[in-house]
Parts: C-alpha cells; structure tokens; sequence
C-alpha cells in the first residue's frame, strides 16, 4: 500500500483528462495510488477513466463520487477517502493539468525535508493555442502575485505562525495529519471561495512547517486566458472581480 495519494477532481474532463492520466503514468517513481473523483460529470469523463485504468493495470487508479458540485468539495472527498484508505501524504493536482516527470519524486523529498504541506510551481501549459506573449504574462503576475499576497490584507493575521505562501490547488501536497488539524479544504465551489487560499491559511494557524518547492512542478491549463482574456482572467483570480456567466470553461 502506497503512502502517498493523489487526489484529482474532474468535471466534465472527458477531451482533456487524459493528457493528465498519461502523465501521471510517466512519473519516474510510480509508488503512488490515484483517486479521481468525478464531480457528478455529465459527460463521458467515467469512461475514459475506466478505459485508462483497464489499459494500465500497473496502476492503481480509483474512481469515486461527488455529487456535490465544486472543487473544494471534490477535493475534500477525494482527500478523506485516501485518508480512511491508509494514505498519510496527500497530494493533489486537476483535471487540466500536467505534472512534470518528476512530480512525486519532489513531492516526497519535500516531505523528507520536513514540510507538512507543499506548495509547487505552476508552469503555463504550451498546447492550448494561447500566445507566448500571454504565457508570459500568466507567468510574471503569478510571481507578483505570490509576492503580494504575503501583503495581502486578508492574509494578515495576528495569529498566523508564518507568512503566507501562494499554494495553488492543483499542485500542492500535506500530510494526512496536517489536512485534519486544519480542517481540509472547504466544501465550496470554485466560483465562491478559493479553497486553496482557505487552506494553506489554516495551516498558518498551526505550523510553520510548510513551504514552495519550486522543483515541484504542474504545467497549469491556459483554458480560462483562452476564452477570457489576461485581464478578465487575472481579474477572476483576483477575489473574482470578474464574474463570467460560464465558470466551467472546457
């Protein structure tokens, strides 16, 4: 029994998940077991699981349930079902995105090193069709962005015991115990509340054993920039200050 799981929510992913699949069948160290847990999709994204997981039985590849729509809620789901499975680290990445080869490996040193919860590197992914020029742009507001939040107001509080570190959902991993003391991520969907941001500062309130490992890396879909634009995007990550009619891009 591996562990360290891996938790990806998906949603109607049927065109998109299995790019994800593959690259998590290509990770150099393959002592991992993966849950997926479908977000009541409507689409075909069960059966291209269920195909993946028949044509590589090497893997361990679970598939569970939430009816409950959002990715704090699937997130949360998928995490407590690896935690009553045996799992004691935990990591997560999304339907949409790819993990480098070495992904678990510097997911695990990270832990080795003493970090209870992971923060990782988001890299914008090359193969959606959106413009260097874009990329770039995504790749310097998120350094200015992870600068920023340590100044960010609602990071700010007297009783967190470290600074704020941006830990983005679809690349971090912590500790099974961590995620209970801090209460997991909340059951929200991703148009109400940024999970992410809930939790790591949950874990500001009881350790300071956390961090970026920049080796940790996710190559992060340029879906919304695809559809939106940079400056409705970087708005809608912002508190969403923009509000698109249509959430689920896919």
């Amino acid at each position: 029994m591996s562990e360290l799981w891996v938790i990806v929510p998906a949603y109607n992913e049927e065109h998109g998940i299995s790019a994800t699949l593959n690259a998590l069948a290509a990770q150099r160290d393959p002592k991992f077991t993966l849950v997926v847990v479908d977000n009541n999709s409507t689409d075909g994204t069960v059966g291209v699981i269920e195909a993946f997981a028949a044509a590589h039985p090497e893997m361990r590849i679970e598939i569970i349930t939430e009816t409950q729509k959002g990715t704090g809620a699937a997130s949360d789901t998928g995490m407590r079902y690896a935690i009553a499975g045996g799992a004691t680290r935990l990591a997560r990445t999304d339907a949409d995105c790819l993990p480098y080869p070495e992904w678990i490996e510097r997911i695990n040193a990270g832990f080795d090193s003493g970090l209870r919860l992971v923060s990782g590197q988001l890299i914008p992914r090359t193969d959606e069709g959106v413009r260097w020029r874009d990329r770039t742009i995504i790749r310097i507001v998120l350094e200015v962005t992870s600068a920023f939040g340590k100044l960010r107001p609602g990071n700010q509080d007297p009783r967190y015991l470290g600074p704020y570190v941006m830990t983005p959902g679809c690349n971090m991993a912590i500790t099974s115990e961590l995620y209970e003391a801090a209460g997991g991520f909340p059951r929200t969907a991703i148009e109400d509340l940024h999970e992410d941001r809930a939790l790591v500062n949950a874990v500001r309130m009881l350790t300071t054993d956390y961090g970026l490992r920049r080796d940790v890396r996710v190559h992060a879909s340029n879906r919304r920039v695809r559809a939106w634009g940079v400056r409705k995007t970087l708005a809608w990550y912002a508190d969403h200050r923009y509000k698109p009619e249509l959430v689920d891009i896919r």
